[in-house]
Order: structure tokens, then sequence, then C-alpha cells
């Protein structure tokens, strides 16, 4: 008996890579500025965060998230 479970995907699409690249980004300028004491360019930072967060989002409502209808999906 087979009991095959079906992959989710985990995220591997445009709008997941694309919005983990850029809270990615977010983070490190956020502790480097955190490190050398410049308050204003953490909170940018933070900003920049949520900035990847929509973008993550509206790329998935546009069709580009995992099983989105802009995204041929590849075998394993």
């Amino acid at each position: 008996m087979s009991t095959e479970i079906a992959d989710p995907g985990h995220g591997n699409s445009p709008a997941a890579w694309t919005a983990v690249t850029i809270m990615l980004i977010a983070f490190v300028i956020g502790t480097i500025a955190f490190f050398f004491a410049a308050e204003w360019l953490v909170w940018a930072a933070a900003g920049l965060l949520v900035v990847g967060l929509l973008v993550g989002w509206v790329l998935t409502r546009a069709g580009y998230g995992v099983g989105g209808s802009k995204v041929s999906e590849k075998a394993h």
C-alpha cells in the first residue's frame, strides 16, 4: 500500500522568494543600524519588513504564489 503525501510546495514560488528576500535585506539593514545606534534606520528597516510582507501578499493575489495561475509547477 502506497501512502504518498502531496507536497504543499512550502512557499517555493516567486511571491515567496521575493517577499523573503526583501525581508532578509530589511533584517540585515536593521541589525547593522542597531549595532551603530542609528534609530531612524532601525525603524526604516522595520518599515521595509512590512513592505516585504505586503509585496508577497500582492504577488500571491496576482497569481505568483504556490499554485498560482502564473506559476508553472515543476516535477520533483
